[in-house]
């Protein structure tokens, strides 16, 4: 920031703090750096990242992915960190909204929509991946799910998900009608309400689920692991999005 507000600070860290509770992480360190020069009062920028560690005999192995195997995906809570380029574009360059303009379709502030926070999806997978339920997993950043599944597959098997098995979010609807997006690219750039795909052996399925609705979780079966069919695509998509 360009000066220190220890008001401000205060605020920051305590809010950082307990969101690393939430998810049973620990605030480590940090730093600060008033820079007058290049911020206006008011305002600042704030950086952050997480680091984990993972034992080599329980990490996700893709190649334990079987044909049959059933896709599970864990909602968004809108664009989490991802198609913001194209969003702010439509949104303040085409549509001249302003962060407080309400927008009915979302039922929100479109700038509170926006900032919506990304979820923390590891409290609620915790116990799921100690007990082995998963053989792999993609969480759905850029590139949407055509990018980021295949990632999580070995080459021998592709993965088919049913469009319309899952709610997709109002923002998203919003977006793709203010700037006439179709499917494909829907696809590659938005998360369009599934934050995370689970790859489940179907005899887990169940416990999967119990576990989930134990929690209060909701979750969405939207898809299966095939057999790679050649010429294909490690993803396909079937049926249309959910309006």
């Amino acid at each position: 920031m360009g000066k220190m507000n220890t008001a401000v600070v205060e605020q920051v860290i305590e809010g950082m703090s307990r969101a690393a509770k939430q998810v049973g992480c620990a605030l480590i360190g940090g730093e600060t750096a008033e820079m007058p020069d290049s911020y206006p009062p008011g305002e600042y920028d704030l950086a952050g990242f997480i680091v984990g560690a993972v034992e080599r005999k329980k990490q996700l192995d893709p190649r334990r992915v079987r044909p049959g195997d059933v896709l599970l995906a864990l909602p968004s809570s809108g664009l989490h960190t991802n198609g913001y380029s194209l969003a702010r574009k439509l949104i303040f360059g085409v549509a001249r909204l302003k962060a407080d303009t309400y927008v009915a379709e979302v039922r929100n502030k479109i700038g509170a929509e926006l900032l919506q926070p990304h979820r923390a999806y590891w409290p609620m997978l915790k116990n799921i991946l100690a007990r082995g339920w998963v053989s792999s997993m993609a969480h759905i950043t850029g590139g949407g799910i055509t990018g980021n599944l295949p990632r999580a597959l070995p080459r021998n098997v592709q993965a088919v998900v049913e469009l319309g098995s899952w709610p997709v979010l109002p923002i998203f609807q919003y977006l793709a009608k203010l700037g006439n997006i179709d499917r494909e690219e829907l696809l590659q750039t938005f998360n369009l309400g599934v934050g995370m795909i689970l790859v489940v052996p179907a005899k887990f399925v169940s416990r999967v689920e119990s576990e989930l609705k134990r929690r209060r979780e909701k979750f969405y079966v939207i898809g299966r692991i095939e057999r790679a069919a050649h010429g294909k695509p490690p993803v396909t998509f079937t049926g249309r999005l959910s309006q």
